[in-house]
């Protein structure tokens, strides 16, 4: 997607406005129904919808960097930059300008078209952000879309991070507002909200998504993609991350979820939100080359490409390329 920077914040605001005012909202008995139906029809009905606002065999490839490691102070039970666990992760400075751009444009020359970056950090300091900033305007230059996850925003950094000419600002829902507080308690559901209502209202375009297989319902699935659809401005890009237990962490013993249930939350995600990117994010290293087929075939059109997401692995360059030829996906 293209940045909407030419147009002046208001408008942008009143557009997504607009789109907001003109979709049906749905309720999360509505997406249960979606979840409920037999898997061959819901994976079909995703499907039809993902080829009415994309090419069906058209994937976006973006990579990740963290540009500064561990030692966040949030509680995030399944986080292993947490200082609160022993998950035996370092604290590390932020990276240096220069580090972080040679990494991008490493990620271009391998196909990547948006470069995405990640600070364990409640809120940014202003000095900090100073540095990302300049981050931001070198992504660009390389004629990269730019992406950041920096955490909680204060007033007035979105509008920086605007002027700097970022494309996405990431800030999961993580899950539905019930199941939160099992997750997280250092802050609550609505401060991620109002971090995305700022992002929203400086005319930066929305990355949110969440994690599932944390232990959560069907019911806790559904509810938190009606909470992503139903968004004052609705997110354009949606990452689903699979819960990668992580040794040390509150979550570190949870039973994995069904794959099957997995497919399921990507397709009724693209049902609900018809015109976001669908990303399959966190976990997909493990995966089978068929799991992720079907999770193409259900609407994800998007993926997290290169060896590493922020601390954990991801499917390995070489096997995307050879995932990709065998079904004849091309990179956009």
């Amino acid at each position: 997607m293209s940045c909407v920077s030419a147009l002046p914040v208001s408008a942008v605001a009143q557009q997504a406005s607009d789109r907001a005012s003109a979709r049906p909202l749905w309720r999360a008995e509505e997406i249960l129904a979606l979840y409920e139906l037999p898997f061959m029809d819901l994976v079909w009905r995703a499907q039809n919808v993902h080829r009415q606002h994309f090419d069906a065999n058209a994937v976006q490839r973006s990579t990740l960097l963290s540009i500064k490691t561990g030692g966040c102070s949030e509680d995030c039970g399944y986080c292993s930059q947490s200082a609160r666990y022993g998950a035996g992760l370092e604290r590390e400075r932020l990276l240096p300008v220069e580090e972080v751009l040679s990494a991008a444009k490493a990620a271009k020359e391998k196909g990547s078209s948006r470069f995405c970056m990640g600070a364990a950090w409640k809120t940014p300091k202003d000095g900090d952000l100073d540095q990302v900033l300049e981050m931001v305007r070198g992504v660009k230059a390389l004629g990269m879309e730019a992406c950041v996850t920096l955490g909680m925003l204060r007033e007035g950094q979105a509008e920086k991070l605007k002027a700097a000419g970022l494309d996405y600002y990431n800030h999961n829902l993580d899950t539905d507002r019930a199941f939160y507080g099992q997750v997280i308690r250092s802050h609550t559901h609505e401060d991620r909200r109002e971090t995305l209502a700022r992002v929203g209202e400086a005319g930066i375009h929305i990355c949110s998504g969440g994690i599932v297989g944390m232990g959560e319902s069907r019911e806790n699935r559904a509810a938190f993609l009606a909470e992503l659809a139903n968004l004052p401005t609705p997110p354009e890009s949606v990452p689903i991350n699979h819960l990668i237990p992580m040794p040390g962490t509150p979550l570190a013993d949870t039973p994995p979820l069904d794959p099957f249930e997995f497919v399921r939350t990507i397709a009724a995600a693209r049902i609900v939100m018809p015109e976001a990117h669908v990303r399959l994010s966190a976990g997909r290293e493990s995966m089978s080359d068929e799991l992720q087929a079907l999770c193409f075939l259900a609407g994800a059109n998007s993926i997290f490409y290169g060896a590493a997401l922020l601390t954990s692995p991801n499917a390995e360059v070489s096997r995307d390329e050879a995932l990709f030829a065998r079904l004849g996906l091309k990179a956009v």
